[in-house]
């Protein structure tokens, strides 16, 4: 097991690796922009380096400086978290080389995997299904033209070097297409890096199910059951359960087994989650490999047991896993809200400013995560999500019950959250029944 961790990151899944790195008796390393010295963090970890000003792209995009941090720290291993350098397999070589342990897959998988027609291909010999789509990264509007019509609209624009929602637009024809490019791109670069793009047939009421996986270096692979990720808006996640209320044991069975089997074909290592859209029929096609510990992990946590950045840190560390398939099991119902720093009554304008009271809930099957305390300072630099609300019932009926009851007692002064709105799709009578797909919010809650 390592002695020192330094986490490349910021915000409240610093806070999770750091507290994961408590219970396993391992000393952890912050960093920190200037515009993060005040942050939650930087006050619980073991150490602390400030690695550059306030813009990402000079302190948690920076790779000379997050090295430098591990090197004068003396750190074994980086934990990248998710979002910022977590996908980088240019980092993940340049970890390798400075005798880095990288936290996640190894840099030859990530580097792999980021290849979206490579995988595609390797999916496609397993006998999975996938979605039509461009052969990688379009490089000129003239190839995103052929492919869209090729495959038919609406096709949807994805970053290539990244997820969770960054740089992905939908077009519906062909002047869509080529005014979305430009934005998708850009959106790509400023999130990742790399404005590389590709495109994607657009699946019309599909539900976005997610698998999670873990891999240790000696073949042994699980998954730990699925998250149903469809309510999203402007395809960033806003609320994530475990299990699927659509999904049953037969499904669930071939998912599982259509993840694992994957992650064989490609020598996968550490956890990862494999990216499904459902349709209304039950019929899957396979989206994408996401080489990271997820913003949603806990709702999976909440139904196995199992701590996922514990087993990320001792799998890293060259341990097997402890457990087996058959271990696995799901117990209750739990779902994860993201509250945002963004008033929805100004079309989720993002919101900063002083936190002038934080009381998060409590009580049975309540869980939250989150960097904030009160007279916090929020950076406006960065995501705008403050805080995340888990909550766990016997059943999905008493998970949402307690899901109404923790929302209303969340309490956050200052700047204008996503609470109040989130309320409002507990209460809605189709989030009840489970009717639930990745437009949801536009057709039931008449958002854009």
């Amino acid at each position: 097991m390592f002695q020192r961790v330094l986490i490349a990151n910021r915000g409240e899944i610093a806070l999770r690796i750091i507290r994961s790195c408590k219970e396993l008796g391992v000393e952890s390393v912050a960093v920190y922009s200037e515009a993060d010295s005040e942050s939650l963090h930087v006050k619980l970890a073991d150490e602390a380096v400030c690695i550059g000003p306030p813009p990402a792209t000079n302190s948690y995009l920076s790779i000379p400086n997050i090295i430098s941090a591990a090197e004068v720290s003396g750190a074994e291993a980086i934990h990248p978290g998710y979002g910022f350098l977590a996908e980088n397999y240019k980092f993940g070589e340049i970890c390798q080389s400075c005798n880095l342990v990288f936290i996640g897959p190894p840099a030859h998988i990530l580097g792999q995997v980021r290849d979206k027609a490579v995988t595609k291909q390797i999916v496609q010999k397993q006998g999975i299904p996938i979605i039509p789509g461009s052969h990688g990264v379009v490089e000129t509007d003239q190839e995103a033209l052929s492919t869209a019509k090729e495959i038919g609209y609406p096709v949807i624009i994805k970053a290539a070097a990244g997820g969770g929602g960054r740089g992905m637009r939908i077009a519906q024809n062909q002047s869509q297409l080529l005014k979305l490019l430009p934005v998708a791109k850009s959106e790509a670069e400023a999130a990742f890096g790399e404005p590389g793009v590709y495109l994607e047939k657009y699946i019309e009421e599909p539900r976005h199910i997610e698998v999670q996986i873990l891999a240790d270096n000696f073949g042994n692979v699980i998954h730990l059951g699925e998250r149903d990720c469809s309510i999203q808006r402007r395809h960033q996640k806003l609320i994530e359960e475990s299990p699927s209320p659509f999904v049953n044991v037969k499904l669930r069975r071939q998912l599982g087994q259509a993840a694992t089997k994957i992650a064989k074909a490609i020598n996968y290592q550490n956890a990862g989650t494999v990216e499904f859209l459902v349709d209304r029929q039950g019929r899957f096609y396979f989206m994408e490999i996401n080489t990271r510990i997820q913003v949603e992990h806990p709702v999976t946590e909440a139904v196995t047991g199992i701590d996922l950045v514990k087993e990320q840190i001792k799998i890293a560390s060259n341990e097997k896993i402890s457990f087996a398939q058959t271990d696995i099991n799901l117990r209750g119902h739990a779902i994860e809200f993201r509250i945002n720093a963004e008033d929805p009554a100004q079309n989720f304008m993002p919101s900063a400013g002083i936190v002038e009271a934080f009381n998060p809930p409590g009580g049975p099957g309540v869980r939250v995560d989150s960097h904030l305390y009160t007279g916090y300072q929020i950076p406006s630099y960065y995501d705008s999500l403050l805080a995340k609300l888990i909550v766990w019932g016997n059943d999905r009926v008493e998970a949402i019950a307690r899901a109404d009851r923790a929302l209303s007692e969340f309490i956050i002064v200052g700047p204008k959250t996503t609470i109040g709105f989130l309320q409002q799709v507990v209460k809605n009578a189709f989030f009840n029944k489970g009717e639930v797909y990745t437009d949801f919010i536009v057709r039931r809650m008449q958002v854009v």
